[in-house]
């Protein structure tokens, strides 16, 4: 009995782990185990939201559209709140629906505003419509709400970069290096680091 005790425990603490697990696998470009993970996720509760938002975004980065667009769906359809609304905007983004987009993430922060990925959403939408200062903010929210989120430092710091507050963006680059250093954008953020630092 106590044997089995132990081991309910010891998967409840791993489930518990899961989202910053899959998050560490997608900041290291491992998407396909990103995919896997979502593809276990049973429940529908807000960890398996944060899973199957990251599984969206990996399935853009391997360039698999049509994934990512039915994951987003799923997401929009799922009735968990802000997530739903997350989901909403990320298909209204991929369809360049762009105020739609903004109005659907700002329902996000609205509804949950202490949920970082609202705040990246924000940030994403406000990058596509190349608003750089409020995108910066955006992102910067979410490292306030997570510092460990490797992706809002990057694109804090891509923001900070178009925005031309290179201070801030030096600051973000180098969060997101230490956080993520295996990241497939470590490169292009290094060199572009070594460029403002003059060397």
């Amino acid at each position: 009995m106590q044997v089995a005790l132990t081991i309910a425990f010891g998967l409840t603490m791993a489930a518990a782990q899961a989202p910053a697990d899959v998050r560490q696998l997608f900041d290291s470009g491992r998407y396909q185990d990103v995919v896997k993970a979502n593809d276990q996720a049973t429940a529908e509760n807000e960890q398996t939201s944060r899973v199957r938002y990251l599984t969206a975004q990996s399935y853009a980065k391997l360039n698999d559209g049509d994934a990512a667009r039915r994951t987003y769906q799923r997401l929009a359809e799922s009735g968990a709140g802000p997530w739903a609304a997350i989901g909403k905007s990320a298909l209204q983004l991929m369809d360049k629906q762009l105020d739609q987009s903004l109005d659907s993430a700002n329902q996000a922060v609205g509804a949950a505003d202490s949920l970082p990925e609202a705040h990246y959403q924000r940030g994403i939408v406000l990058m596509s419509k190349m608003d750089y200062g409020e995108a910066a903010g955006a992102f910067t929210k979410a490292t306030q709400l997570d510092p460990t989120f490797a992706g809002a430092h990057y694109y804090a710091g891509l923001a900070n970069y178009r925005a031309k507050r290179i201070d801030l963006m030096t600051k973000s680059f180098e969060n997101f290096v230490k956080l993520a250093p295996n990241a497939p954008e470590r490169q292009e953020v290094e060199s572009i680091l070594r460029t403002v630092r003059g060397r």
